[in-house]
């Protein structure tokens, strides 16, 4: 009798806990939506724990009700960013890093590789050199990796406040997750991939506070497989 009683509890509790689950995803999807449709952060805290504690669930919970799964990396990419936006810009350039991924190479790149990533050698065949060149001269230190290994590596190996990088979505949130000590920047790919993806260099610049750039200056295509030739003379 005692045990039935027992396991009669445990089932409400268990019943209980999974209705306010469902609450906390549903609530969560809705402010999510707000922000990512209207740019209206409500309950930021709320929304990263839910994102944190129950990703892959929240994840499932998105796609069973229609929604696309990356909503959930959109939604956690675009807290963080909203969260840390202040506390980025008043940090020195020279305590920050960019971290752009390799994809975004020309698929001619003659860079080399070695246990720090790419070696940019300024072809001008895709944005990578653009990016890194702006971002040398305010101070930053960049980094052009293939993946989280060589991330791991350089948050371990380097000093450093804050740190803007460009990823897809899935990416750049789980990142910006286990770098949430850092004040965090993200800006996603236009087109993700493993090549010929392309990014927002605007939004790149932007979050580096340049604003002064000739439009000329800008590539056109924002990615690694414009069928423009390339040319020099953006400096």
């Amino acid at each position: 009798m005692i045990i039935y009683e027992f396991y009669q509890i445990f089932g409400q509790i268990v019943f209980i806990v999974g209705i306010l689950i469902l609450i906390l995803l549903s609530v969560t999807l809705i402010l999510g939506n707000i922000l990512v449709r209207q740019e209206r952060l409500i309950f930021p805290r709320l929304l990263l724990f839910t994102i944190d504690v129950f990703y892959g669930l929240f994840k499932k919970f998105a796609g069973n009700v229609g929604v696309d799964e990356k909503i959930v990396d959109q939604i956690g990419v675009e807290v963080r960013n909203k969260v840390n936006e202040k506390s980025f810009k008043k940090i020195d350039d020279k305590d920050k890093l960019l971290i752009l991924p390799h994809c975004l190479r020309s698929p001619q790149c003659e860079a080399k590789l070695d246990s720090t990533g790419l070696h940019c050698k300024d072809c001008n065949r895709c944005v990578i050199g653009i990016l890194k060149n702006k971002a040398e001269d305010k101070g930053y230190n960049v980094f052009i990796i293939p993946g989280s290994t060589f991330l791991k590596k350089i948050v371990k190996e380097n000093n450093f406040k804050a740190v803007l990088g460009v990823a897809c979505y899935q990416d750049l949130n789980l990142a910006m997750t286990q770098l949430s000590k850092f004040s965090c920047q993200g800006v996603p790919l236009l087109k993700d991939g493993c090549v010929c993806t392309k990014v927002d260099t605007r939004a790149v610049l932007d979050k580096m506070d340049i604003k002064n750039l000739h439009k000329t200056e800008i590539p056109q295509g924002n990615g690694s497989c414009s069928k423009d030739k390339p040319t020099r003379k953006f400096f």
